[in-house]
């Protein structure tokens, strides 16, 4: 929605869901998960113990970085 315009700002996203900003910010963090932590996270292959709190927290935006900080 924010991509194409539907909403300007993520606080406007968030008021118009009634959802948390800081939520929400987060979440769309989960976004820049590279495409093979995005595959094996849909594929249930994950570490034990691996769950959404743990993807919330920051994590390194570079794709190449993301296994290792996630245990992969």
């Amino acid at each position: 929605m924010l991509e194409f315009k539907d909403f300007e700002t993520v606080r406007d996203l968030a008021k118009a869901g009634n959802i948390d900003e800081a939520y929400l910010g987060r979440v769309l963090r989960l976004t820049l998960l590279s495409p093979a932590v995005t595959d094996v996270l849909l594929s249930g292959r994950q570490p034990d113990g691996l769950e959404l709190a743990n993807l919330l927290k920051p994590f390194p935006v570079e794709w190449d970085q993301q296994p290792a900080h996630f245990e992969f």
